[in-house]
């Protein structure tokens, strides 16, 4: 699947997109997928994400689990659960590293970011810190393959941006098996909208199975 050369469409040129009812079955299809992946996977995960959050009380003060408010489908705003890999007053710190910051606004990205715990490290090189959103997905919040949800508002995309909320957010996506983690906004919209116009459950599989890869190859780096 060629992504590379996917520019945004305009108001003349847009993607033609499948009718709303030809997409039902396989949006109640992926939606049955999601639970039930999720509730035969919680007896596994449970007791490793009880481990993880006493290695995250043992490293440092804090709470164990951090709630950030991103934007969902159709703009809505809701809270998605992350295991905390940051010392507890990450954010009063943000300012003082921003001429550190990588990414053009909104985005923020440090290199060997110092918030950083010594745990959070590694819940990040292994995406463990990921785990609580299996909620989300029970919730319907989220599902397992979509655009990553963002931190900032709707209000602040631009037009063509808004595409990539006609669909249910997701844990992982094209931009998580990109092999590039340093991407714009806007590069990331590109693979965003390329899924939109792709989306199928072969698809989702495959995006599945390719995460699991890269993770894979993550944590034995």
């Amino acid at each position: 699947m060629k992504l590379h050369h996917y520019e945004p469409p305009t108001r003349r040129h847009a993607s033609p997109m499948a009718p709303r009812a030809a997409r039902q079955p396989y949006r109640l299809l992926k939606r049955i997928i999601d639970i039930t992946v999720v509730l035969l996977t919680l007896p596994v995960m449970l007791p490793l994400m009880g481990l993880i959050a006493v290695a995250i009380r043992v490293d440092t003060p804090g709470p164990i689990l951090f709630r950030q408010q991103r934007t969902g489908q159709h703009g809505r705003r809701f809270g998605m659960w992350k295991f905390r890999t940051m010392v507890d007053n990450a954010e009063e710190l943000k300012a003082q590293l921003a001429h550190l910051n990588i990414l053009p606004l909104p985005d923020f990205k440090v290199i060997n970011d110092p918030r950083v715990t010594r745990v959070g490290r590694f819940l990040r090189r292994t995406s463990l810190d990921e785990l609580p959103q299996l909620f989300n997905v029970l919730s319907g919040e989220m599902t397992l393959v979509g655009p990553r949800p963002t931190s900032f508002a709707a209000n602040t995309y631009d037009l063509w941006h808004t595409k990539r909320l006609e669909v249910v957010p997701g844990i992982t996506g094209l931009w998580q098996i990109s092999g590039r983690h340093e991407m714009t906004f806007d590069e990331r919209l590109r693979l965003d909208i390329a899924y939109i116009d792709r989306q199928s459950l072969s698809l989702d599989l495959k995006i599945i199975a390719l995460t699991f890869a890269s993770v894979f190859r993550r944590s034995g780096a």
